[in-house]
């Protein structure tokens, strides 16, 4: 059985990114990413997450400075199963909301270990674009997540207040090499 593995964004998924964003938007999450438009150019929308600006619909507002990202597909058997999202370097937002990793699985796939997975697989790549250790930040509801980032290592530096926009999140830091 092949194994899970971190990639470029390519189309060869397209379908099953698709879904995926169906999944999250019956969660009510990433509603920016809007599936028909995604889907009627494909090959322009995987250009464009290769363009290590992150994604093409969550620009960064004009208050704070854009950062390079690398956006990293999760997949298995050519199936995705979640996005990995490395920051080369950290504006002063992303110091408290965002970090310089964040990673997501989609619905359907989680709880059966691959949040883990697609942390240890990222680390050895943060590390080759430049980074010793990585800020990750965890909404404080997110158990789940927390638990992943500190079985993966990662050690709590503090927590941030919930502001008007933002919910407040634990700050972990996190070994790259």
């Amino acid at each position: 059985m092949p194994a899970s593995k971190l990639i470029r964004p390519i189309i060869d998924v397209e379908e099953s990114y698709l879904e995926a964003l169906a999944e999250f938007h019956e969660e009510g999450r990433y509603l920016k990413k809007k599936i028909d438009t995604i889907s009627e150019d494909f090959d322009t929308y995987v250009e464009l997450l290769h363009q290590d600006k992150g994604h093409p619909e969550e620009h960064f507002d004009s208050w704070t400075e854009e950062v390079p990202q690398t956006v990293l597909w999760f997949v298995k058997d050519m199936e995705y199963l979640g996005t990995l999202n490395i920051r080369h370097r950290l504006n002063w937002h992303l110091e408290k909301w965002g970090g310089h990793i964040t990673f997501v699985i989609r619905p359907s796939k989680r709880g059966l270990g691959f949040g883990r997975k697609i942390l240890q697989k990222g680390l050895p790549i943060a590390n080759a674009l430049g980074l010793d250790r990585a800020l990750l930040t965890v909404p404080t509801e997110n158990e789940k997540a927390q638990q992943i980032v500190e079985f993966c290592g990662g050690e709590l530096q503090d927590t941030t207040s919930e502001t008007e926009n933002f919910k407040a999140c634990h700050r972990y830091w996190i070994d790259c090499t």
